[in-house]
């Protein structure tokens, strides 16, 4: 039995040797080596690209708040059942490549006139091959290679939909921060705007300035009144999307202090010198898998222009005793064979080329993806070679306008000038503090962006189940 059983295995394998399927090479990106130079960009520095998110987000309530949602976006858990979806399917390709062993046994005997008495009793015991496939031109195994390289586009999606979720989560997280910070300005602008209204009207009664200047206070009491309620609603819609991400309720304690809080608390994710770095991009890497699948599904199309051989056989003991049931004369072997050829080939030659086709368009989609992420690398270091001097310009703009304001304020108060002065300066600061809160906002969003479109995050990169 052994011997059959053994020799039976070898043959499969030496005669599953051919492989149809053409040679994968790597395509040749269609980006430049390095990233692009220039007035907008920094001047490039040499190191390992990327960084850990845990390591760009010292902040420790971001922190606890991201791995919520690493455990509790139900888009995460779809992505990840996807996975396991695609493991499954690898499994059962793979197991097609292999014979399938099955056992049985059976018993009878037959009764005389009386219960105690056999007249005749049969045992069997059998195990088998059933319908093993000689994989002579590799069909069987482009198909498994074909689901094993969908599994692993899988794994490199769920990769990419979690360095997405980091990216998301970080960058609601400090979009509330930025609002929260609004909704602070005005109010503090409404305060006061309230003490201005307080002081026009006094004088307004005492006939020491005009109807139209306490109309004008009013205004800007009025707008700021008009940004809170737009803000308070903007904070709480902005706490809702950061609960949506975590897939549960944010307690006000894991909320941020505010932006200023955070920019220290948010580092610069180095970009490298070399744009290869891109080729470990999560999504990059799904498309090279995808594009192995097509050269694999290629292989199996051509495979089955060729003979389809399937191997039965069966080894089995028989006897009318049971003393007997081992002995040499019960011992059988049986096998059978079949074999098939496509003669036509109508079916299997448009099966070629719709495989052939794939690989195209897959070739294609690779390098759409890893143009798309340079673009992405490019486009969020411009943006980082600009904004620490628009930062350094909106500081001193608002430190002006502050200056400008509290001179003109004091000078109405004493009597020397008119309000008109005092509002526009008021309305003037109130619109640089605005802006600077976005400047810092855009600045932290950026660093969330170089971190998302270079995604050399290897600490998501740990496989979600061994295979």
């Amino acid at each position: 039995m052994r011997p059959f059983l053994i020799s039976t295995l070898a043959l499969a394998a030496a005669l599953s040797g051919c492989n149809m399927a053409p040679k994968y090479i790597r395509p040749e990106a269609a980006t430049p080596a390095q990233w692009p130079q220039g007035a907008a960009y920094q001047p490039l520095q040499s190191g390992e690209a990327g960084m850990p998110w845990r390591t760009l987000f010292s902040d420790p309530r971001l922190q606890a708040v991201i791995e919520r949602a690493l455990v509790n976006n139900q888009d995460l858990q779809a992505s990840l059942a996807n996975v396991a979806s695609a493991r499954a399917q690898y499994r059962v390709e793979r197991s097609y490549q292999l014979p399938s062993v099955t056992a049985g046994a059976d018993a009878s005997a037959t009764h005389g006139v009386n219960s105690t008495q056999f007249t005749n009793q049969s045992y069997s015991a059998n195990i088998g091959f059933s319908a093993f496939e000689l994989d002579l031109f590799g069909r069987l195994k482009n198909q498994s290679r074909e689901a094993l390289e969908t599994y692993l586009g899988t794994e490199s999606g769920y990769r990419s939909a979690r360095l997405t979720l980091v990216a998301n989560v970080a960058t609601a997280y400090v979009t509330l921060a930025s609002d929260r910070d609004l909704l602070a300005l005005a109010q503090r602008t409404r305060d006061s705007g309230q003490r201005s209204v307080d002081l026009t009207r006094s004088l307004f009664r005492s006939g020491l300035t005009s109807a139209a200047d306490l109309a004008s206070a009013e205004t800007t009491l009025e707008q700021a009144n008009s940004d809170i309620a737009a803000q308070t609603t903007q904070v709480a819609q902005d706490r809702n999307a950061l609960e949506l991400l975590v897939g549960g309720p944010v307690t006000d304690a894991e909320l941020p202090a505010s932006l200023t809080d955070l920019d220290t608390r948010i580092g610069k994710v180095p970009a490298g010198l070399s744009s290869d770095v891109l080729l470990r991009r999560p999504d990059v890497v799904e498309a090279e898998h995808n594009l192995k699948g097509a050269y694999a599904q290629i292989g199996a199309a051509r495979a089955a222009f060729f003979p389809t051989i399937s191997l039965t056989s069966a080894i089995g003991l028989a006897s009318t005793a049971l003393g007997d049931l081992f002995t040499g004369d019960a011992f059988n072997v049986n096998g059978s064979d079949s074999a098939s050829l496509p003669l036509l080939g109508g079916t299997n030659r448009g099966n070629l080329e719709y495989a052939k086709a794939q690989r195209e368009y897959y070739l294609a989609t690779y390098r759409s993806t890893v143009q798309s992420a340079f673009k992405d690398v490019a486009d969020a270091l411009a943006r980082r070679g600009t904004i620490t001097t628009q930062r350094t310009a909106q500081d001193r703009l608002v430190a002006a306008g502050q200056k400008s304001y509290d001179l003109a304020d004091a000078q109405y108060r004493a009597g020397t000038d008119t309000f008109l002065n005092a509002l526009v300066a008021q309305r003037a600061l109130y619109g640089y503090q605005q802006t600077h809160i976005s400047t810092v906002l855009a600045d932290l969003t950026n660093r969330i962006t170089v971190y998302s479109a270079i995604g050399a995050d290897e600490s998501l990169s740990a496989p979600v189940a061994s295979q």
